[in-house]
């Protein structure tokens, strides 16, 4: 089974957790209230989407990978302004900065999705979610840097029946890039409400079946990557200057609205849009 560290215990404790593992569950870490609010808002735009519409950009091919009763869509911060809060969650931002900053001057949202898992659905196939830069990542496979770390959040409780991510504790350190896994070596990460699955991008993972006959699984995912990277979603565009000028300057970062600076590493200035702009205004690349 994973570890299960509540929101409070010392964070230090959780980069072990999931060295050791490759996820560990933060029981509490998004505030009631701020859960509240993102559920109410995934919800009343869940209606707006086919199951099984989302094709992660793949087309035809990416069907399977989502799944024929599954809702997935992005923009989160369009529907509810909780979405902001949860990228400035403190517990969140020093469990990445641990896993991610040895490898990059800053990282930014990979993907902010709903992922809602209908009834009947099968069990997703397990995957890596490093396998979105695999040009980079298999070449040095199994000592590649950690590019990515993810969280899904629990809008309401998932259990194994719903549907709970399922993980292969230890696979992060497999041998092998992408082998076949056994679903029998996979464990349930059931979370209450507002309680995380943190796990790293090198472990082997998926979504559960939900063998329920007619309860969604109400979930969400949040990841970070890397600033050098390319990450899923076209965050920078979705949301304009305009959107952002409340937020603060991580969340404006984090959502591809600064320049990514490489120090202290070496490498040079990347997404170099407005950066005069921004710097006289802020004085923050």
């Amino acid at each position: 089974m994973l570890k299960r560290l509540a929101a409070g215990a010392p964070v230090t404790q959780m980069p072990a957790a999931l060295d050791e593992d490759g996820g560990v569950v933060v029981e509490g870490m998004s505030a009631a209230a701020t859960i509240e609010a993102m559920a109410q808002g995934v919800e009343a735009a869940g209606a707006r989407f086919q199951p099984g519409g989302a094709t992660q950009g793949l087309g035809l091919d990416g069907k399977p990978f989502v799944g024929a009763n599954t809702i997935r869509f992005s923009s989160l911060g369009k529907l509810s302004p909780a979405f902001f809060a949860m990228l400035d969650n403190e517990v969140y931002r020093q469990l990445a900065d641990a896993v991610l900053l040895p490898n990059c001057g800053s990282y930014w949202v990979n993907s902010g999705q709903a992922m809602l898992i209908g009834p009947g659905s099968p069990a997703q196939m397990l995957h890596r979610d490093c396998m979105n830069w695999s040009q980079y990542c298999m070449p040095l496979w199994p000592n590649c840097p950690e590019v990515t770390l993810s969280a899904m959040i629990a809008l309401a409780d998932v259990s194994e029946e719903l549907g709970a991510t399922r993980v292969i504790p230890g696979s992060h350190k497999g041998a092998t890039y992408g082998e076949k896994w056994d679903h029998a070596e996979t464990v349930p990460a059931e979370l209450k409400v507002g309680d995380a699955l943190i796990y790293s991008g090198k472990v082997v993972h998926g979504g559960g079946a939900n063998m329920t006959r007619n309860r969604w699984r109400k979930a969400m995912h949040l990841s970070f990557l890397v600033g050098w990277l390319t990450p899923e979603e076209s965050s920078p565009i979705d949301y304009s200057d305009e959107d952002l000028a409340h937020c603060s300057p991580r969340v404006q970062r984090l959502l591809g609205h600064r320049s990514y600076d490489p120090r202290p590493l070496f490498g040079g200035g990347l997404w170099l849009r407005h950066a005069n702009k921004i710097e006289d205004q802020t004085g923050i690349s």
